[in-house]
């Protein structure tokens, strides 16, 4: 695994994070709809990739980010500095549960460190980044909901099990699912993410679907065309 991962328009160190650079994280940052949000959220940044790649795509935007893991903490710090964007990204070394600000968001994204039914991971900080033991779906509900303006979004990207789990969950709070991506390795295969975006008003919830390839590293139009302006060879 390399030390660093190159984009178009910034690097991401990642030697002192447990989570690499992933399908996943780009998927989200790429698909979230960022187009009218002022201020963005992003709920465990890890190496700051979804932050960067919202600085990127919304130029006028104000990013928090917030990491409990001292190390990655450093590294988004780090990879933030480095950016063409760094005076827009503040990252702060706190739980969500623990982080209060004085003001709420038009869009917070969050690619959750987790997934509650898997086998744990054997490393210690690969597990704690993964997993779900103090971070449920019912406690991010609830700091979203907390965070979230009246008006705003909220995106997150799970497993297929989680992400059916997650959406029974919501409908017993305000969130509503607005629009939904089911995320298809290759023809063929069965739905391995659902990309997902909630609000807080009632809605009928849209949704698409998407392949990533049509064989080995063969990536499919529609997937080139979202990860375009990030991927350096894509």
């Amino acid at each position: 695994m390399n030390n660093y991962f190159q984009f178009k328009q910034f690097t991401i160190y990642q030697d002192q994070t447990a989570m690499k650079v992933g399908t996943d994280g780009v998927l989200l940052g790429a698909w979230a709809d960022l187009s009218k949000a002022n201020t963005i959220l992003d709920i465990g940044t890890g190496t700051g990739l979804i932050a960067l790649m919202a600085a990127q795509r919304n130029p006028g935007a104000a990013i928090d980010a917030v990491e409990i893991n001292p190390a990655a903490y450093r590294q988004a710090t780090e990879n933030i500095a480095q950016s063409p964007w760094p005076e827009r990204i503040k990252v702060y070394p706190d739980s969500i549960f623990c982080y209060h600000p004085d003001k709420r968001y038009d869009h917070i994204v969050c690619n959750p460190p987790f997934f509650i039914q898997s086998t744990p991971a054997p490393d210690t900080a690969r597990n704690m980044a993964r997993h779900c033991e103090n971070f449920t779906h019912n406690a991010l509900i609830e700091a979203v909901l907390r965070l979230l303006s009246p008006t705003g979004k909220f995106s997150v990207i799970l497993p297929a099990d989680e992400a059916f789990s997650f959406i029974g969950k919501t409908r017993e709070t305000d969130l509503c699912l607005k629009r939904q991506t089911q995320i298809y390795p290759n023809p063929g295969k069965k739905i391995k993410r659902l990309l997902m975006e909630f609000v807080e008003y009632p809605c009928i919830p849209e949704t698409t679907t998407l392949t990533l390839e049509i064989s080995r590293h063969n990536y499919t139009e529609e997937y080139i065309r979202l990860t375009r302006e990030f991927y350096l060879h894509m």
